[in-house]
């Protein structure tokens, strides 16, 4: 399956994305998240392209979009949400299925809180929408930093960026940590380390604190929509707990979730499994 790697201008910034599958095809968005980029999705993309056009865009910031300073560029997840719906924009996608992993959720909310009637079914893979998925040890020097930018709170989130922390993040709550391959946290680490993107991504954290406002306008629409939604999510997960998938069900009871043996980055050591859930949900959607 052929996998293209394009760019577009968008509002003055140029986006990296991958497609692949027929253009004629139902269309599913790949939405990453920290520290990766579409990179993440290399394997995902050709197991679903025969039957669908996927998309899966660099953020601004990460992979090989442009990465403008913050001196440049206002960094926040509602600039970056804009951007993403102006690609697709430019791209001609009027409706769409969207996977969300990570920063990947923000940023599909966003987009389904602007164009509720364009989005045709949700996918999330430890893709927050709760409080109840927010492991407290994890997310604690973010709430911190959020709240007040100072030495103290900077100097414990800096780890964060560093190349152990971001191994852990491919890691944790695999069981077989040889399936996971070294190239993936060495391929973010290096784009992280490019100068000024440390501030892209302290800027960041500063703003997710918005993304929890969101909850309620966000679990309104899926109340009022029903979107078909799945959630195939590392059980061990220790940065988005499992009980933030169960939570799905509050507003969603036909949500379809699923509990894998693994961590945050489930695609990397379950893909497999995970291409299997998605391609039986959105061919469940089709046929009904």
């Amino acid at each position: 399956m052929d996998v293209r790697h394009r760019f577009a201008q968008v509002s003055g910034s140029r986006l990296f994305y991958r497609e692949a599958g027929p253009e004629e095809a139902p269309v599913v968005v790949l939405l990453h998240g920290y520290p990766s980029s579409s990179h993440m999705y290399r394997h995902l993309i050709p197991a679903l392209a025969d039957r669908y056009r996927v998309i899966a865009p660099d953020l601004l910031g990460f992979g090989q979009s442009d990465t403008p300073g913050v001196h440049v560029f206002d960094y926040s997840f509602d600039a970056l949400g804009r951007l993403t719906d102006g690609l697709l924009t430019e791209l001609g996608v009027t409706d769409y299925a969207m996977l969300v992993q990570d920063y990947g959720a923000p940023i599909g909310w966003r987009l389904a809180l602007a164009h509720p009637e364009r989005i045709t079914a949700i996918i999330s893979q430890s893709g927050n929408a709760y409080e109840d998925g927010f492991v407290e040890q994890f997310w604690a020097p973010i709430w911190a930093y959020g709240a007040e930018q100072t030495a103290g709170t900077e100097a414990a989130l800096r780890p964060a960026l560093g190349l152990d922390a971001i191994r852990w993040q491919y890691l944790h709550g695999v069981p077989d940590p040889e399936l996971v391959s070294p190239d993936t946290w060495t391929h973010d680490h290096a784009l992280i380390q490019r100068p000024g993107n440390a501030e892209i991504q302290l800027a960041l954290f500063k703003d997710y604190t918005t993304n929890r406002v969101l909850y309620p306008r966000l679990h309104e629409y899926f109340r009022t929509t029903q979107v078909p939604l799945l959630a195939v999510w590392g059980r061990n997960d220790e940065i988005f707990a499992a009980a933030g998938a169960e939570a799905f069900r509050r507003d969603l009871p036909d949500a379809q979730i699923h509990l894998i043996n693994g961590g945050h980055f489930l695609i990397e050591s379950h893909l497999d499994t995970v291409a299997g859930y998605v391609r039986g949900f959105l061919g469940e959607l089709a046929s009904g």
